[in-house]
């Protein structure tokens, strides 16, 4: 037994138990949480797991009742079948060079504006930024029949530049996100470029863009899915079956009297593929994205 100071003696401590933490301990209502979460994630990704067993079967086994799950025999040659019925090749290809430009062209604009309105005054930049966002509440319904009539005017209808030019020109939720992101920036960081001699555009390419980068990824992210998925432009747009899209290719397998549900559950599990791998492998990128945008330095 030890003596402290002053001849008092001190006692060791008897070993105990040790306390369980507050994540160890049993808890009956996450383990129920986890069970909805379950059963909801299940239900959520029924109607994908449908679509892709469904691409593998035969048309007598798609409509069977009871419903056949699992295809038996799997028909492999349904996704061959697909591709070659429609010309999917070149829909894949005007959907992926569409989407790049767009994605492109709205990063670039969009961030030039989020940065414009984040951190230069000028005049009514409050007025023009709400403005701005009451443009989303508009449906884009509401504007396809003058957007037609613009895109007829300038000969642009059954063109893919009818699909471009709106699209890549405009996005105010990009604005809004990159703004809010933007205005998270320290102010003193672009005082000191200032003091440096640094104009607004070297502060746009060197302090600016570096910065939003988890933001710029979820966004480009986010209007990538959107183009991909874009229907109804395309729709009103195009009439040269050359220039279709996947989503629009997909279409042309319903047919008036009769349609053919495996190859086109094929086709439309294949125009997947390539929304599923991005959001597999950059899901990192959109969730740091959008956590860090409502953070403000």
């Amino acid at each position: 037994m030890k003596m402290e100071e002053g001849n008092t003696p001190i006692r060791p401590e008897k070993p105990g138990k040790v306390k369980p933490t507050r994540t160890s301990q049993f808890r009956p209502s996450r383990i129920a949480l986890h069970i909805v979460l379950i059963i909801g994630s299940f239900i959520m990704a029924g109607p994908f797991i449908w679509m892709a067993l469904s691409s593998l079967k035969s048309f007598e086994q798609i409509f069977a009742v009871p419903p056949v799950w699992i295809p038996d025999p799997i028909m492999w040659s349904n996704i061959t079948d697909s591709l070659s019925a429609m010309p999917f090749g070149r829909a894949y290809f005007n959907s992926f060079y569409i989407s790049f430009v767009v994605v492109f062209c709205q990063l670039l604009t969009c961030s030039m504006a989020a940065y414009a309105f984040a951190k230069i005054k000028f005049p009514g930049s409050r007025v023009l930024f709400i403005a701005f966002l009451a443009t989303m509440m508009v449906p884009m319904q509401v504007t396809l029949i003058p957007l037609y009539l613009i895109m007829d005017t300038i000969g642009w209808v059954n063109s893919h530049l009818s699909i471009l030019v709106p699209n890549a020109l405009f996005n105010a939720f990009g604005v809004f996100l990159l703004r809010q992101f933007i205005m998270g920036i320290p102010k003193e960081m672009e005082e000191a470029a200032v003091m440096d001699g640094a104009n607004p555009l070297y502060i746009y390419l060197k302090i600016i863009l570096p910065l939003v980068r988890p933001a710029l990824a979820a966004f480009g992210i986010f209007s990538f899915i959107g183009i991909w998925n874009n229907f109804i432009q395309p729709l009103v747009f195009l009439s040269d079956q050359n220039l279709y899209t996947v989503p629009l290719l997909l279409a042309t397998f319903k047919g008036l009297y009769v349609t053919n549900w495996p190859l086109m559950m094929a086709g439309a599990t294949i125009s997947v593929i390539p929304v599923l791998v991005i959001y597999v492998f950059a899901q990192r990128q959109i969730i740091e994205g959008i956590a860090l945008t409502g953070v403000k330095g």
